[in-house]
């Protein structure tokens, strides 16, 4: 079995868990109506989240992700230090990737989950 850490998605609205080792909030805005206890985060980091003009323009419509994708991805590829911070901490053990988005598929997570994983 490999020493790498899984790379997890969960809502910053679900309870935090002693499985889901360290935790990342991955978005630019805080999440309204929580506390950072509610978050329990271990680290916030806004710089691996989509640009204000991008996520704008997304308003997590279906019919844009695609586009939304690729643009967010071309996007990440500008965030090197950031994205070998996540690579360092997976290298340690889990990483939970926390988000706001209700559709977790087609959320800007997923894309960054993808992105590390070297998938898509």
């Amino acid at each position: 079995m490999s020493q790498r850490g899984e790379l997890r998605l969960k809502r910053v609205y679900e309870p935090a868990s002693p499985d889901d080792g360290f935790r990342v909030f991955v978005e630019r805005l805080w999440p309204r109506g929580l506390t950072k206890a509610d978050v329990a985060a271990d680290l916030w980091l806004r710089d691996v989240a989509p640009s204000k003009e991008l996520r704008e323009w997304y308003g997590h419509d279906r019919a844009r992700w695609p586009e939304f994708r690729r643009r967010y991805r071309a996007e990440l590829e500008g965030h090197a230090e950031a994205l070998a911070r996540l690579r360092a901490e997976l290298e340690r053990g889990p990483v939970t990737l926390l988000f706001a988005a209700r559709d977790p598929e087609h959320s800007s997570a997923a894309v960054l989950r993808e992105f590390l994983e070297g998938n898509g």
